[in-house]
């Protein structure tokens, strides 16, 4: 491959409309600002909706204990704003942002992310992969408490972080999937309609008739189902609405189906030469509307490689509710709990490890249930006799981590088990060790619960037990 530092200087606007397309076609043209239908359903008088509804971050002077920092954000740790030079062979991460409308428009002091898209290529094997993020994902915000993913780079902006929302943001993720990522690219939505606009539009399959809110003062619309060419401003709004039931799991699928029609439309030979050959007014036009830490140089090499991954090796999935619990954050919002193993199983699905992401969790079942280490207290719903204590003696005895024994509140028939914090591997061994159903399962999510997990023994279990 050519080393594209060796460019003439007179290649230099056809070299930034390439750094320029190589960004959009790699990340996507991912729609960055979401729903005006929602900004302006829920702003002016009823902006306090926002609030109740999409739990808009509070600022420093209003915060809570549960938003502020954990520590001084300025002695926070990230990724280098821009990363050492890409060398050519090694796998390439980027984490793809677009930023919520409804902050902007409610003039927030920073805005939280709306889309987070992951995408990779691997130059060696030719193959790449693209991973949604849901925004509403519970994560650990490194130097924060515990909140909602999007809330990260909210925080990086409002607290100045090192590196600011994007660091933050990419640090989060990175904890969060254990992927390292190289680089972020945050796209605004008027770059997004214009650069569809510029390529025709893009070719969609519409599976059934959708109803969409362009943005501006043109009217809720609905798209009829089939095969069709859809202009900037409607491939944005349809990609951004959540209509359908599956709300913002349909919506991420959306998007990534925009996503390779823009990919498509740009590997179209009178296309490519059409962006080719404005190369400079295209590039003028747009630059503004992006904001990414992807150099200049590494841009025209990815721009080649992206043309050389073949559609079937391009894998694809979305964090949706397979790999979450649906749950309460402590301050009433509704959140998605990970399942660690299940997330990162698709990850690994997704993306191929070639040793660079952590492992997921080894052992067996009793092993796991060790390592999560997560505090259990044991409370008698059943008696009012030993049944409590020679449980917990019996879980110490395999390893568990109890912390408390006591009587239940009231009498229960059936063995329940409550997890306040997510711990999926220490929930399925006590699932398969006290034998109970799904519907004994209880996600009540609380991060300040004294303990991770409460096991409510009943009568199912006072009278048929394995204790020795």
């Amino acid at each position: 491959m050519n080393n594209p530092r060796k460019a003439s200087t007179s290649g230099l606007l056809n070299s930034g409309a390439f750094w320029l397309i190589a960004v959009f076609s790699l990340a996507a043209l991912v729609l960055c600002w979401t729903g005006y239908q929602a900004g302006r359903l829920f702003s002016g008088s009823e902006g306090n909706l926002v609030d109740r509804f999409f739990g808009t971050p509070v600022p420093p002077s209003d915060a809570t204990g549960f938003l502020n920092p954990t520590e001084d954000p300025f002695s926070l740790s990230f990724s280098p704003p821009t990363p050492p030079p890409w060398n050519g062979t090694d796998r390439v991460t980027m984490l793809i942002m677009g930023l919520d409308y409804r902050d902007w428009e409610a003039q927030q002091p920073a805005y939280r992310s709306d889309t987070m898209i992951l995408l990779t290529v691997d130059p060696v094997a030719r193959t790449a992969g693209i991973l949604s993020i849901p925004r509403d994902l519970w994560a650990n915000i490194p130097g924060f408490k515990p909140q909602k993913i999007n809330a990260a780079y909210y925080f990086g902006d409002l607290y100045k972080v090192p590196g600011g929302g994007p660091a933050l943001a990419m640090a989060t993720v990175e904890a969060t999937l254990g992927v390292p990522i190289d680089y972020y690219a945050v796209i605004d939505f008027n770059s997004f309609v214009r650069f569809i606009d510029l390529i025709g539009g893009v070719k969609l399959d519409i599976a059934e008739p959708i109803k969409i809110d362009p943005i501006g003062d043109k009217p809720p619309r609905t798209l009829k189902a089939g095969r069709q060419v859809l202009p900037g401003e409607l491939a944005l709004a349809y990609a951004r609405t959540r209509s359908t039931p599956g709300g913002d799991f349909d919506r991420a699928a959306r998007q990534q189906q925009v996503i390779f029609a823009i990919r498509d439309r740009l590997l179209e030979p009178a296309n490519f030469q059409r962006i080719f050959q404005n190369a400079s007014s295209i590039y003028a036009e747009l630059k503004s509307g992006i904001r990414t830490n992807l150099p200049f140089e590494d841009a025209l090499m990815l721009a080649v490689l992206a043309t050389q991954v073949p559609r079937e090796s391009i894998q694809q999935a979305v964090i949706n509710e397979k790999y979450v619990t649906f749950g309460t954050s402590p301050d009433g919002l509704a959140i998605l709990i990970p399942v660690p193993d299940r997330i990162r199983t698709l990850r690994d699905q997704i993306f191929s490890t070639g040793g660079a992401f952590s492992p997921l969790t080894p052992g067996n079942p009793q092993e796991r249930m060790q390592l999560e280490f997560a505090s259990i207290s044991v409370q008698d719903g059943a008696s009012e006799g030993s049944l409590g204590q020679n449980t917990a003696q019996y879980l110490l005895g395999l390893g568990a981590n109890v912390t408390a024994v006591g009587q239940a509140e009231h009498s229960y028939s059936q063995t329940t088990i409550i997890d306040h914090t997510g711990n999926p591997y220490a929930v399925q061994f006590l699932v398969t060790l006290f034998g109970i159903q799904e519907n004994q399962i209880i996600q009540q999510f609380d991060p300040n619960s004294p303990v991770d997990i409460e096991i409510k023994l009943g009568s199912d279990w006072l009278n048929d037990n394995s204790l020795p």
